[in-house]
């Protein structure tokens, strides 16, 4: 066995030291690194700081709008990923034997998505997976990719968003959109409501969750809906019934919603907004084979549900 030859001021550095120094170089920002990985900019300084130490040189140029590595930090950037990948490799090793995921899938799901789907795969799963245990982690979609990038998860359900690097995914289906609107709404008895027939302007839409602008969901005109922060689609409904207007709804939904006073809900007449969703894996994890054989199971679940378009394997 090779005899470790690391200095002491480097045995002090830990893995969350340089997740953390990983986190700057792809952020650009203390701040903005701070916020990704849970700390304050004062620890995630000291913390940077320390790893400089250990190395004997600077990682970072400061004191730009933007903070980037130095040529050396740069260089040095590529040993961290490799530890960390490393890192990550040692942990599934450790998990892994016969069971598929090394024994857990931790699995990262829109708040927007989780409760309507998984019941639907609850039981399946450990069908299918026998001995694996699912652990469920819910959030917006791009802080769970975040966390899949960081190690914290092993997938996530999500949106397609632009290629991410060190991501690959799989398209899982389509889940089209209805109306929900408040019962007092002039369309409120109508079975199915076209949107030429609403004015945007009444929409309550969250800002992540219904996509990035009037046209994703297939609105006319030029006229701007209400965005406000994502929030649980009960509390959207609720606001809904509190304020008037209208909005858009996941049709997994639909029965949970059906039982909130003061609002209907209608199908969508002619276009059909809605949302893809796919799932995300780290490209280098060691259950690409697991996570294809659950993606496929996840499609065929979504054949299996009314209103959701599976998508080719």
């Amino acid at each position: 066995m090779q005899r470790s030859m690391i200095s002491m001021a480097l045995s002090s550095v830990s893995l969350r030291d340089l997740a953390l120094v990983q986190a700057v170089a792809r952020e650009g920002s203390f701040n903005s690194a701070a916020r990704a990985m849970y700390i304050s900019p004062s620890g995630l300084s000291h913390q940077v700081q320390k790893v400089e130490q250990a190395l004997g040189m600077p990682l970072f140029e400061r004191g730009g709008r933007r903070v980037v590595p130095t040529t050396s930090g740069q260089r040095l950037l590529g040993y961290i990923e490799a530890v960390l990948g490393a890192a990550e490799h040692l942990e599934h090793a450790a998990r892994a034997g016969d069971v598929a995921f090394g024994s857990e899938l931790r699995l990262g799901v829109p708040s927007t998505l989780g409760p309507y789907l998984l019941p639907h795969f609850i039981e399946p799963f450990p069908q299918r997976f026998p001995g694996a245990r699912l652990t469920i982690s819910e959030g917006k979609p791009r802080g769970l990719l975040r966390r899949l990038q960081e190690g914290e998860l092993d997938a996530v359900l999500a949106p397609p968003s632009a290629t991410i690097t060190g991501l690959d995914s799989t398209a899982l289906f389509f889940e089209p959109y209805e109306l929900l609107l408040q019962a007092g709404h002039a369309l409120a008895g109508r079975s199915a409501i076209a949107l030429t027939e609403l004015d945007a302007a009444d929409a309550t839409l969250m800002a992540e969750s219904h996509g990035n602008g009037v046209s994703d969901l297939g609105m006319p005109g030029a006229a701007r809906p209400e965005r406000i922060q994502d929030l649980s689609i009960e509390s959207l409904a609720t606001l809904v019934a509190l304020r008037g207007g209208y909005t858009l709804v996941p049709i997994l939904a639909h029965d949970r919603l059906g039982s909130i006073p003061n609002v209907v809900l209608a199908a969508v007449e002619g276009a059909r907004p809605g949302r893809h969703i796919a799932l995300y894996w780290r490209s280098a994890t060691p259950w690409r084979d697991d996570l294809a054989r659950f993606g496929d199971l996840l499609r065929e679940l979504a054949g299996t549900i009314p209103g959701l378009d599976a998508a080719a394997s």
